[in-house]
């Protein structure tokens, strides 16, 4: 199951009535709507749009009947269970290694500030001001111990470029930290705090 799916099952399994709603799809052989909406106390809408996703999840199945000239739609459970199963692999950076080799160093005027930790060769945070007059931001970006021992060890907008994994390596931060690492780059990167040469 991917994020947005998962998203919207878990908004209408939160709903205070969803699991009312479960007991009648589960009791009833199918249902409507109206049925529904009047058994629960729900305004139609509102039992409508919870049909309807979990129609599209395929927890429910929906067939059309026509009542007088008016055609409507009833809903039939199709499960007896609801299993919600999320892949975070693919989230992984693939090939942390290819992005170790590109040369940074911190940007020139990038308008960032990078307190260190007291009594560490440590930054803790990265302060980060965007946009300008009324519309200027303050964003602060905490850091993990590997990301702030890296960025302490960044050059200097005057300083020749280092590789990343040479930073990594004056920082003494292990391999299997690289996809955090990457990580703080390409942020720092969008905000033009750090640049690539």
């Amino acid at each position: 199951m991917d994020f947005k799916t998962a998203a919207t099952l878990g908004t209408y399994l939160s709903k205070d009535y969803a699991e009312d709603f479960f007991a009648l799809l589960v009791t009833y052989r199918d249902i409507s709507a109206s049925e529904a909406a009047s058994r629960l106390g729900l305004h139609i809408r509102t039992a409508q749009d919870f049909l309807e996703a979990m129609a599209s999840l395929d927890i429910i199945s929906k067939h059309e009947v026509t009542e007088g000239k008016r055609p409507y739609f009833r809903y039939t459970l199709e499960v007896e269970t609801i299993t919600m199963e999320i892949d975070l692999s693919h989230l992984r950076i693939s090939e942390p290694a290819e992005g170790l080799e590109r040369r940074i160093r911190e940007r020139l005027n990038a308008g960032a500030h990078f307190p260190t930790a007291r009594g560490d060769s440590t930054i803790s945070r990265v302060v980060i001001w965007t946009g300008e007059g009324r519309e200027r931001r303050e964003h602060t970006i905490k850091l993990s111990p590997a990301q702030g021992r890296f960025l302490y060890h960044l050059p200097f907008p005057t300083a020749k470029p280092l590789s990343i994994a040479e930073i990594m390596a004056k920082a003494g931060i292990e391999a299997t930290y690289a996809p955090e690492v990457l990580d703080i780059v390409n942020v720092l990167e969008n905000y033009k705090v750090v640049e690539a040469l």
